[in-house]
């Protein structure tokens, strides 16, 4: 166990150093949403709802972390494109080493993620701050794990030229059947059900519903918790199975 942990820790590092070597892929994943967050407050926050700063931060947050999927599967198919697996795939380090290596290296990044576009959000609407806005950081690292993951997975299978294309399928996913850019009441029952089962609207509305307050805690946190974590063991589970796949082909 002693030696699996510290296999981890030094992978986990060496991830960061890469991670911080690349910074402007950093800037974008932060400034990107940051500037999406301010704009749409002062030109929509007095038409709907849907765009107050209690409703709008928490739904960037989910947002943002939709970015990570790219982020992730950058990361690990440029590793894939060098030599750097290839090294390690003949050593003791083993599949879900590799991949929880990567998952807590990028964690960090949606931490700052939260608190930036919180502090941001507080900053234009003070009602924002609170013990909500608080539990929601926490709350906020749980949903992140889905995105990691399918970007680890999208890492796993895909190269370096086709990861920015199928991981827009996940942000474009988030944008379009999260809920957070329109109102969904007026929605058919058919694309409600679809909204409710995949894990997009649930990452939203569970970060949102831990800042304003939870009425009901089975609807408004338990069962958005449970879908999320449910893709979130699905994807880590097939992108170890994918990473070992390729470590047998070495």
């Amino acid at each position: 166990m002693s030696r699996s942990i510290s296999r981890l820790a030094a992978l986990t590092k060496r991830n960061i150093r890469e991670i911080v070597r690349d910074p402007l892929s950093l800037i974008f994943t932060l400034a990107l949403p940051l500037f999406m967050e301010v704009l749409f407050y002062f030109i929509f926050h007095n038409l709907t709802d849907q765009f107050q700063m209690r409703y709008l931060a928490p739904g960037i947050v989910a947002f943002s972390q939709a970015f990570l999927t790219l982020f992730t599967g950058l990361l690990i198919a440029l590793d894939r494109s060098t030599s750097f697996l290839t090294r390690l795939f003949v050593s003791e380090t083993k599949p879900f080493e590799f991949i929880f290596s990567y998952a807590v290296s990028v964690l960090p990044i949606t931490l700052v993620q939260t608190v930036l576009f919180f502090l941001a959000g507080g900053l234009i609407d003070p009602s924002l701050f609170g013990p909500g806005m608080l539990l929601a950081i926490p709350v906020s690292l749980v949903t992140s794990m889905f995105f990691i993951g399918t970007g680890i997975l999208f890492g796993c299978i895909c190269n370096e030229k086709s990861i920015g294309g199928i991981s827009s399928i996940i942000i474009t996913g988030q944008s379009v059947l999260s809920g957070m850019w329109f109102p969904t009441a007026g929605l058919g029952n058919g694309i409600l059900t679809v909204m409710k089962v995949l894990p997009f609207k649930n990452a939203t509305i569970l970060i949102q519903n831990t800042v304003n307050g939870i009425t009901d805690p089975w609807e408004d946190f338990v069962l958005p918790l449970i879908i999320v974590l449910g893709y979130t063991v699905v994807v880590f589970t097939v992108a170890v199975i994918a990473f070992r796949g390729k470590m047998r082909k070495v």
